[in-house]
């Protein structure tokens, strides 16, 4: 038995369920079903077009965050058709990667509603990984890092391959959705706190509900793999992922203080640098790796959005925040 390499399985048959954190993880993705369309943008459209409710530095954030994030949802939604899908031998997890993939479109999708109800040129937001050197510097690390898995004649046979494919899941799932995204969230969301960009700020709770659970699932599935295999966790392989969750956060530190140069609104870059060290620190623990910055929240006021406080024993107790479509509430 084995979540990945098991040639017993057959991936048509779900029954019975073996993993239940993955069953689960798929009911709470269909329980925060969502698509953009519900979220009106008509006060956001008219602050667009005001010139006095929007400053040229938070203009200019907004365009990058949004220019960051359709880029690197297509990535990851790749990533999970075209590698992690065909690796995953267990059929209930095959069914949450089915639906992050729907999600991972839903995404991409709010950055076209955006873009449109903005009239945005979309040349401008879908190609700033190629014109904006911290955008494009990320991107390209987690491409690099798990372009291997890619390869049609890669397998996940034997300690070397195996420990290629948790580079992979710490690649899109750690690094990408758990670090690279968070600064972007706190300040799209430190935005809305102010009434303003309201409709994208909803948008972005709601997709930063789903990198929570895209988020804890990875997790629990590195720590699955490991579990089973426990010959790739050696020293020098912690190590190295260490070393990458290190790099990814002067990465971000970088997009941080080059997306938000002046700040906004009381919030300095030097703040959002320490708090991308406050949450690697989480997403290290979240894999049984020890914390390498110790550094506290500097948003308390996010603790019920962006950076969920049960995100570490995500389903230990029944979550009651997702709730199906409209209305978005925070216990």
């Amino acid at each position: 038995m084995g979540i990945i390499n098991n040639s017993k399985t057959d991936p048509n048959k779900i029954l019975p369920i073996t993993y239940k954190w993955a069953r689960e993880y798929y009911q709470a993705g269909v329980a925060n079903n969502w698509t953009p369309e519900e979220v009106s943008m008509q006060k956001d459209i008219e602050q667009w077009k005001s010139r006095h409710v929007l400053s040229e530095a938070e203009r200019r954030m907004i365009l990058w965050n949004l220019g960051f994030f359709s880029t690197a949802e297509s990535l990851t939604a790749n990533n999970i058709v075209l590698a992690v899908y065909n690796h995953i031998t267990n059929p209930e997890s095959r069914q949450y990667l089915l639906r992050q993939a729907y999600e991972e479109a839903v995404h991409t999708d709010t950055f076209i509603y955006c873009c449109d109800s903005l009239s945005l040129d979309p040349d401008e937001i879908f190609n700033m990984y190629k014109t904006i050197p911290s955008i494009d510097d990320k991107d390209a690390f987690v491409v690099d890092l798990t372009k291997s898995v890619f390869d049609p004649t890669f397998s996940t046979e034997g300690t070397e391959n195996i420990q290629r494919f948790v580079l992979d899941l710490v690649g899109f799932y750690v690094l990408m959705e758990g670090i690279f995204f968070y600064a972007g969230f706190a300040m799209m969301l430190a935005l809305k706190r102010q009434n303003k960009m309201i409709g994208i700020g909803e948008q972005f709770e709601y997709i930063m509900r789903d990198e929570s659970l895209h988020l804890a699932f990875g997790c629990d599935l590195i720590n699955t793999i490991k579990r089973e295999n426990p010959e790739i966790w050696t020293s020098s392989f912690q190590d190295e992922i260490v070393g990458l969750v290190e790099h990814s956060v002067e990465l971000e530190k970088t997009y941080a203080f080059d997306a938000c140069p002046e700040g906004l609104l009381g919030i300095n870059p030097a703040q959002f640098a320490v708090y991308v060290e406050h949450i690697a620190d989480r997403r290290l623990e979240r894999i049984d790796l020890a914390k390498r910055y110790h550094r506290d929240n500097p948003f308390p006021w996010m603790s019920q959005a962006t950076d969920l406080s049960k995100e570490k024993n995500f389903f230990e107790t029944r979550v009651t925040e997702y709730q199906t479509g409209g209305a978005l509430t925070w216990d």
